[in-house]
C-alpha cells in the first residue's frame, strides 16, 4: 500500500533540513572561530597533580592488558592512566566505562557509580571523552553492516539515516552537544580551579574514503558518509569544549593513516574481528598510547616532571 504523504510534511521535512543545516553552520562556526573561552592555563610551573578521567570505552580500553575493572572493561594501560604516569599525578582517578553516555555521567552503571561524584572541590585535571555512545555508535556500526548486502557499491547506510529528507544521524551530533556542554558546566561547578580537557575521537575509517569490505563490512560509498559522520562528532565536541572553557584534544589527526582497515602491524584501531586484544572498533594499546601522547602534547609534557 502506498503511502500517501499527509498535506504540511514536505513543508515539515523541509524545515526540519534547514534548520539542521542552520545548526551546523553555527556549530562549523564556533568550532573553527570561537577563542574567547579558552581554558585557563596552569601558572607559575605549578604541576596538575590531582587529575580524575570520564568517558566510555574509547577511554577505558577494553580487553587491553591489563584489565582491572571487569564491570567497564577498564585497562591500566589506556590512555588516562599512560598520562597519569607520565605526569606523575599524585592523586589519580579513572571512571571511565564502556558503554557510558552522558547520563552516566549522574547515574550508576552496574558496580560503577555516577562518573561526576569523582570530581571533587580539589581536582585539579579533568578528562572528559563522551557522545560517542548518545549518538549510537554501536548501532550505527551494527545497522550499517547489516544494509551493506543491499548495494556493496552504494550507498545504503546513508540512505537509510536520510530516509525521512534529512540526516538523521546529523540531528543526533546537534542533540547530544547540549547534553555534552551540560557535564562540562557541572565539572566546572564540581571542580572550579581544574582545567578541563575534552577528548575526540580516533580515526576509524580510512580518511581517503576508501573501504576494505569485507574486513569491514560496509558498502563502498558508506566509508566516506561515515567518515564524515565522525568528523562531525568531532567538531560538535570541539565546538561544546570552547564554549565552556575547556581545552580539546584531537586524537583523530594523529591517528590517520592507522584506521581499522589498515594491516594488523599498521593500525591503531582494531576492526569488527580484533588481530590484538581490543573490542571490536575500538583502539588497542598503541591507539590508546598515541591518544595519551596527544593528551599530554596538550597538557604541556613538562608540567608534570616539576
Amino acid at each position: 500500500m502506498m503511502h500517501r504523504k499527509r498535506p504540511g510534511e514536505a513543508v515539515s521535512r523541509r524545515r526540519t533540513a534547514i534548520t539542521l543545516a542552520a545548526l551546523s553552520t553555527c556549530v562549523l562556526t564556533v568550532g573553527l572561530t570561537g577563542t574567547a573561552s579558552a581554558a585557563p592555563r596552569e601558572t607559575h610551573g605549578t604541576p596538575r597533580s590531582t587529575y580524575v578521567a570520564l568517558g566510555d570505552s574509547y577511554t577505558s580500553g577494553p580487553l587491553i592488558p591489563t584489565q582491572v575493572d571487569a564491570n567497564c572493561a577498564r585497562s591500566d594501560h589506556n590512555y588516562p592512566s599512560i598520562t597519569a604516569r607520565e605526569r606523575h599525578a599524585t592523586s589519580f582517578t579513572d571512571v571511565s566505562c564502556g558503554g557510558a553516555t552522558t547520563a552516566e555521567m549522574w547515574q550508576a552503571q552496574g558496580t560503577n557509580g555516577p562518573q561526576l561524584d569523582s570530581v571533587k572541590s580539589g581536582t585539579d585535571l579533568v578528562t572528559v571523552q563522551i557522545g560517542g555512545n548518545d549518538v549510537g555508535f554501536g548501532s550505527i556500526i551494527s545497522t550499517c553492516a547489516g544494509l551493506s548486502a543491499k548495494d556493496l557499491a552504494g550507498n545504503p547506510c546513508q540512505q537509510y539515516y536520510r530516509a525521512a529528507g534529512y540526516d538523521q544521524l546529523s540531528l543526533k551530533i546537534l542533540q547530544t552537544a547540549p547534553k555534552v556542554a551540560r557535564v562540562l558546566r557541572e565539572v566546572h561547578n564540581k571542580a572550579p580551579h581544574a582545567r578541563v580537557v575534552v577528548v575526540g575521537y580516533p580515526d576509524l575509517l580510512p580518511d581517503d574514503g576508501t573501504g576494505c569490505y569485507p574486513d569491514v563490512p560496509f558498502a563502498a560509498k558508506d566509508f566516506p558518509y561515515l567518515r564524515d559522520t565522525e568528523k562531525r562528532l568531532n567538531l560538535m565536541l570541539r565546538a561544546v569544549a570552547l564554549l565552556n572553557r575547556a581545552d580539546y584534544v584531537d586524537t583523530y589527526g594523529p591517528t590517520v593513516g592507522h584506521d581499522m582497515c589498515k594491516a594488523p602491524a599498521d593500525r591503531w584501531i582494531e576492526p569488527l574481528r580484533p588481530a590484538a586484544p581490543a573490542a571490536p572498533a575500538h583502539p588497542n594499546a598503541k591507539g590508546e598510547e598515541v591518544m595519551a601522547q596527544a593528551l599530554l602534547k596538550t597538557l604541556g609534557r613538562g608540567a608534570g616532571h616539576h
